[in-house]
């Protein structure tokens, strides 16, 4: 087990973290004694966040859980919309960008254009929204995105996930490490899934991660890991008819801008030995310095061939970008990610899912 040895700590900041530990612990006090509001709803409300701060997958999980049920239920999904250039509650529509609704909303309103993608700051009030929507459009079940620290709504079930190369229990509380609230909060989840796992993980390695973990005995845990399909073209208006076949003088130029990038250049690298990374903060929005940057690495090349390979999130912000050169969009291409479950458990985290939503429905009625 050498998933929590590469964790970077910054002692130093210790100070700052006991006093935003303080603050945290009185907030969540607050709330468990309802001292603080946090409101219910009248559909079933599906939390899948953190305690830590970005990186940990949510997106393709939400998209994971978004496949499960939309052929059975009306569903909406509820975002920040995080560095979006907008504010308030908008619903994605045919004239929505990553800059109007955040590029993980407009990802999965790409994917999922039959199901509703709201954007608000204040989560109750966006759900209430949706709520307050005619009888044929009110969604039947809503999973709320990266809100659980947003109290002040009590959803029906909380998943949090962890990376599996950066266990919440071996980290620290902000500005030390990563965690958003002390490891303790885990406890309020109903799921953990243990995420970005290595492939071969044996049985053995997540018996250890769950007694580490120390969950109560109604949690259940799960691992996954990260499945990459195919390369594809990011503007396929320009692509050519077939995607290249690489030889080891072509050389591919990396655009991420995602929290933990080393897992996807890995992968690229199992297309050639020629990378060129060019890595930005995690939810870049790409501006002219950038693309120069860029074009750097691109066009600077002794013999062979150039291409733009980025991650499925930054290539919703490339779509977009008005600095990017014409020329380059045949060659810009993205690998699509999945989820997959570990340990064949993936039909009883279906299941759970399942029948909580059957449950939470069959009661109202």
């Amino acid at each position: 087990m050498e998933s929590g040895q590469s964790i970077k700590l910054n002692y130093g900041l210790y100070p700052f973290a006991f006093l935003y530990g303080i603050g945290v612990r009185l907030r969540n006090f607050l709330f468990n004694k309802e001292i603080l509001p946090a409101e219910q709803f009248p559909v079933p409300v599906i939390c899948i966040g953190n305690i830590a701060a970005g990186g940990t997958g949510k997106t393709p999980h939400t998209e994971y859980i978004i496949r499960l049920i939309k052929d059975r239920y009306k569903v909406a999904v509820v975002s920040r919309g995080y560095k979006r250039k907008t504010k308030g509650f908008m619903l994605a529509g045919q004239t929505s960008t990553s800059q109007t609704i955040g590029d993980e909303p407009y990802q999965m309103h790409l994917k999922f254009p039959e199901i509703l993608i709201a954007v608000d700051e204040d989560r109750k009030q966006g759900i209430q929204r949706l709520l307050d929507l005619p009888a044929e459009q009110r969604p039947e079940v809503i999973l709320l995105d990266d809100a659980f620290q947003h109290r002040y709504v009590a959803p029906s079930l909380s998943i949090v996930l962890t990376d599996y190369n950066r266990l919440f229990y071996y980290d620290k509380l902000l500005p030390v490490g990563r965690l958003r609230e002390p490891k303790e909060g885990i406890r309020r989840a109903d799921l953990v899934l243990v995420t970005k796992c290595r492939e071969d993980l044996k049985p053995i390695d997540c018996r250890i991660i769950e007694a580490d973990a120390n969950l109560r005995a109604h949690q259940q845990i799960y691992f996954t890991h990260i499945v990459y399909g195919q390369p594809e073209a990011v503007f396929p208006e320009y692509k050519a008819q077939e995607l290249p076949v690489f030889t080891p003088s072509d050389r591919i130029v990396v655009v991420t801008g995602i929290a933990y990038p080393e897992l996807f250049i890995q992968k690229v690298k199992e297309y050639t030995d020629q990378v060129i990374p060019c890595i930005f903060p995690n939810h870049h929005d790409f501006n002219k310095k950038d693309i120069h940057t860029i074009r750097e690495a691109f066009v600077q090349q002794d013999s062979g061939r150039s291409y733009i390979w980025t991650t499925e999130k930054d290539a919703v912000r490339l779509r977009n970008n008005p600095f990017l050169p014409e020329k380059w969009k045949k060659d810009i291409f993205f690998l699509p990610i999945e989820v997959d479950f570990l340990i064949k458990n993936d039909a009883s985290f279906g299941q759970i899912i399942l029948k909580h939503i059957a449950t939470f429905r069959n009661n109202r009625i």
